[in-house]
C-alpha cells in the first residue's frame, strides 16, 4: 500500500507551549490515522509567518487569531497579497461572532475553537485539504448569525449612511488595520487629508474611535473585512 504524501504544515502561534501541544497531537495522528503531517516551520509573529510561508510553501497554515503584533486577520490579508496558494485553518479561543465572520471573510478555509482542537483538528485538516470549508456546527452558528445580520443591514446602510467614494476607500483601509500613514500611501493623499476624511466618517457613523468605526461599518455592511 502506498504511503500518502505528508501534508506540510506551518504552525503560527506566539505560545510555545501551545505549539508543542499541536506537535504532539499531529504526531499522534501520524501514528494512528490515515493522514500524514510534516511540520516545516513554526512562527510566533505575523512577520515570521509570512517569511516562512514564502520560503517553505506549506500546504497548510494553522493560524492563531491573536498572533502579534496585529492579529491573524492581518496575517490572512497579507498572505492574500503574497498570493499564498495553500490553506489556512484558524485555531482560536475567540468565540465572538465578529472574529469568526472576519476571519472567514479575510480568506480562512476553516475555524476551530481551541477547546475543540483535540476532537476536531484531524477532521478540519482533512476537510480543508479536500478543498472544502470547515465550520463545526457551533462555529457555523456564529458565522451565519452575523452573515445574515450584515446582509439584512446592507440595504438600510446604503440608504441611511452617505459616504463619498473617497471616504469609502479610507474606511476600507481602516477596516484592514492600516494606519493613517499607510492609508495615505495606498490612496496617494496626505496624512492630514486622511485625518479629515476620518473625522467626517466618524461623524456620519456617530462614533468616536477607530475601533467603533470598524465595528459599525461591518455591522452596517458598508465594507467587508
Amino acid at each position: 500500500m502506498t504511503t500518502p504524501q505528508p501534508i506540510s504544515i506551518l504552525l503560527v502561534d506566539d505560545d510555545q507551549r501551545f505549539r508543542k501541544g499541536l506537535q504532539t497531537l499531529l504526531d499522534f495522528y501520524n501514528n494512528n490515522g490515515t493522514l500524514r503531517f510534516e511540520i516545516v516551520g513554526e512562527a510566533a509573529s505575523v512577520e515570521q509567518a509570512l517569511k516562512l510561508a514564502v520560503e517553505q510553501h506549506p500546504a497548510l497554515i494553522l493560524l492563531d487569531l491573536e498572533i502579534p503584533p496585529n492579529d491573524g486577520i492581518t496575517a490572512l490579508l497579507r498572505l492574500g497579497e503574497l498570493s499564498y496558494k495553500g490553506k489556512v485553518l484558524i485555531l482560536s479561543a475567540h468565540r465572538e461572532d465578529e472574529w469568526v465572520f472576519r476571519a472567514m471573510q479575510a480568506g480562512a478555509h476553516g475555524y476551530v475553537f481551541k477547546d475543540r482542537i483535540a476532537s476536531q483538528l484531524c477532521e478540519a485538516i482533512a476537510t480543508v485539504m479536500n478543498h472544502e470549508i470547515y465550520l463545526a456546527p457551533e462555529v457555523a452558528t456564529h458565522f451565519f448569525r452575523l452573515f445574515h445580520f450584515y446582509a439584512g443591514r446592507s440595504l438600510q446602510a446604503s440608504q441611511s449612511v452617505h459616504l463619498t467614494e473617497r471616504e469609502r476607500e479610507v474606511l476600507h483601509w481602516l477596516v484592514q488595520g492600516a494606519s493613517n500613514e499607510q492609508i495615505a500611501e495606498h490612496l496617494y493623499i496626505t496624512v492630514a487629508t486622511v485625518k479629515a476624511h476620518l473625522t467626517a466618517i466618524f461623524e456620519k457613523l456617530k462614533v468616536t474611535s477607530r475601533t467603533q468605526a470598524i465595528v459599525k461599518a461591518l455591522k452596517l455592511g458598508l465594507v467587508c473585512a
